[in-house]
């Protein structure tokens, strides 16, 4: 696989991002592992996740995906080597929020769930409106000054307040968000594409984008009449009732076919071909879910069949 590694700021990562919502999910500890040990045999670096993860599963609270992260850092004594990225601000059954006072007890709790000093990429993962942009960022540049985090980001937020948070940054001399995570694939652009996305290219962001496979809708298993085991099914099946999801599927069948590729390989590659897109997140259960995924890399698509996935998700 080539080693296409590209820039974040002062990061230097793999062009995909694994995805680690499923840890402590619907991927147990020994399976994380094992994911997590595929991934980087493979030449990957950059892992995602957020302090959140995975509340919603039932007996869960929060933090798994972080704790089991943690555990994996110390058996293979490898923290150095990943770019690690992770989140505050989202909370169940309320948000955390970003005060100050939230933001440091959030990083704090992370730091100690993932057994580390620092995060290289923080992200504030829900905007939360009630406190001043003025907060949110002079907090955390504390944090970078500290030495707690190397570069910081954001998730889930208007194009209003990221262009007034970057200009803040730029008037004050504090840290700057350096990369933007939308939700973005193939049948959901409205989501990122348009304001958004103008305010990432003039400032020269790093996309990163979540849902790059739409729940596993785009890895072209759900079909109509079709059942998919999945804790995901119930909304990646939905964008079978779409005229869009329809369409894209057709394009991908044609496109995969051109290369003899996975579906979500070339979906992914779609993604990694927009502008200002650096690395598409995507999570696996199990390792063998990870080819289709790592295989997104090294594919190339022809500007007709980047054309023909545009035209059908549009």
């Amino acid at each position: 696989m080539t080693d296409t590694r590209k820039t974040i700021g002062d990061l230097s990562v793999f062009p995909l991002a694994l995805g680690g919502n499923v840890f402590g999910w619907t991927a147990d500890e020994a399976e994380s592992f094992e994911v997590l040990d595929a991934y980087v045999a493979a030449g990957g670096n950059f892992i995602d996740t957020a302090d959140v993860y995975s509340a919603w599963a039932p007996g869960n609270q929060g933090g798994e995906s972080e704790t089991i992260l943690g555990k994996w850092f110390a058996s293979r004594g490898n923290r150095d080597d990943i770019v690690l990225a992770t989140k505050v601000g989202a909370g169940v059954p309320e948000p955390r929020g970003l005060s100050s006072s939230a933001i440091k007890s959030g990083l704090d709790e992370s730091l100690q769930r993932l057994g580390t000093d620092h995060i290289d990429l923080y992200y504030t993962h829900y905007d939360d409106t009630s406190v001043p942009v003025e907060e949110i960022i002079s907090t955390l540049d504390e944090q970078v000054r500290a030495g707690k985090v190397r570069e910081i980001a954001a998730s889930n937020i208007s194009p209003e307040r990221l262009e007034a948070s970057l200009a803040l940054s730029a008037q004050e001399n504090l840290a700057r968000y350096v990369a933007l995570q939308p939700h973005y694939n193939l049948v959901s652009r409205d989501t990122f594409e348009g304001d958004l996305a103008d305010v990432a290219a003039r400032h020269g962001l790093a996309t990163l984008p979540y849902y790059a496979l739409a729940s596993g809708f785009l890895t072209g298993k759900y079909r109509p009449g079709t059942t998919v085991d999945s804790a995901r099914s119930t909304g990646a099946a939905q964008h079978l009732e779409t005229e869009r999801g329809q369409k894209v599927l057709a394009a991908l069948d044609d496109v995969a076919a051109n290369h003899d590729a996975d579906h979500a390989a070339v979906a992914l590659a779609w993604l990694a071909a927009q502008p200002t897109v650096v690395a598409p997140i995507a999570s696996a259960r199990v390792p063998a879910q990870l080819p289709a995924l790592l295989a997104s890399v090294d594919l190339r698509l022809t500007k007709p069949e980047l054309d023909l996935l545009t035209s059908a998700s549009a």
